[in-house]
């Protein structure tokens, strides 16, 4: 994979010697696929969080690249799309534990 396909790690993360990564997402041969750093939180609320600061990231950055966005209208509709994979999975989730 070339460099220009992958994305920077932020500044503070790179400074900051307790940092840790949490979750990587690619498109490959038309499927997401993760990684992830599952034992990061026992408790799944915390997910929960990170999840919801992720989705007004996305807006945010959506936004900034995008001047007639409306922010708010683009995380409604992102939920939805969020709400409608959870009731009705195009997939099921698959893998292993690497680590």
């Amino acid at each position: 994979m070339g460099a220009e396909k992958t994305l920077a790690i932020p500044e503070v993360a790179q400074r900051d010697k307790a940092s840790f990564e949490v979750l990587r997402v690619w498109i490959a041969e038309q499927n997401q696929h993760v990684s992830i750093r599952s034992g990061a939180w026992e408790d799944p609320f915390a997910w929960g969080i990170v999840l919801a600061d992720l989705a007004r990231h996305i807006a945010l950055a959506h936004q900034l690249q995008n001047k007639d966005t409306n922010p708010e209208a683009f995380l409604n509709r992102l939920l939805e799309g969020f709400e409608a994979e959870i009731e009705n999975p195009t997939d099921e989730p698959e893998g292993e534990v690497t680590q």
